[in-house]
């Protein structure tokens, strides 16, 4: 029962130890793999995997046609999204605009009055720190849904745009962590009662 136990502890140990360690990065960069879609029913689509998951490119007027970008990610059933940074660096004009929406689309129209149908929005600064904005986004506004961080397994579209005069600069770091293990109640019990037993084999030893 002691090794059962050990073996329990060990494996809990490991999930942790997934938890916390930052994994390789996926980058997409405009200037490298190409513009990303000004069309949000055809955004393009960016593989993202654990760890930091950072976005690069540029928007604005000064861009056109390109002073949308749309993109579309798909997070694995084993995690989870829990943060969307804001990179220290990223430029804005007067309306900074990133949007989400659950699938493969961004179904809104570009003249859109409301947000009905995103599940949030937000209206981004120049950033001169890092700022994770996925729960301003989570607050529904303007007809958005609204959601509940972090954000499961699933399809979801972004629509990122700035309509200033000028050209601005972004990136943007999509963090994907494991889903936590919660252990199966035999496996538990096991693990109680052997950090339980670890005093009274101590002084058995002793």
């Amino acid at each position: 029962m002691f090794k059962l136990c050990i073996k329990s502890v060990s494996v809990i140990a490991l999930v942790l130890t997934m938890f916390c360690v930052g994994q390789a990065d996926t980058i997409y960069n405009e200037a490298v793999n190409g513009d990303l879609s000004n069309d949000g029913l055809n955004p393009t689509q960016i593989n993202v995997s654990a760890g930091s998951n950072m976005i690069i490119g540029t928007t604005g007027a000064g861009t056109a046609p390109n002073t949308r970008d749309y993109f579309t990610i798909s997070v694995p059933g084993n995690l989870r999204l829990v943060a969307l940074i804001e990179q220290a660096g990223t430029q804005a004009g007067n309306l900074g605009f990133l949007g989400l929406q659950s699938g493969t689309q961004v179904t809104l129209p570009t003249n859109a009055t409301t947000a009905d149908g995103l599940l949030g929005w937000v209206h981004y600064p120049p950033a001169t720190t890092d700022v994770n904005l996925l729960a301003t986004m989570a607050i529904p506004a303007l007809g958005s849904s609204g959601f509940t961080p972090p954000l499961g397994p699933g399809n979801y579209a972004f629509w990122l745009q700035d309509t200033s005069p000028g050209t601005f600069a972004y990136t943007f770091n999509i963090v994907l962590q494991p889903i936590p293990q919660i252990p199966e109640p035999a496996t538990l019990g096991l693990t109680l009662v052997g950090l339980a037993l670890l005093p009274l084999l101590r002084r058995r030893n002793n």
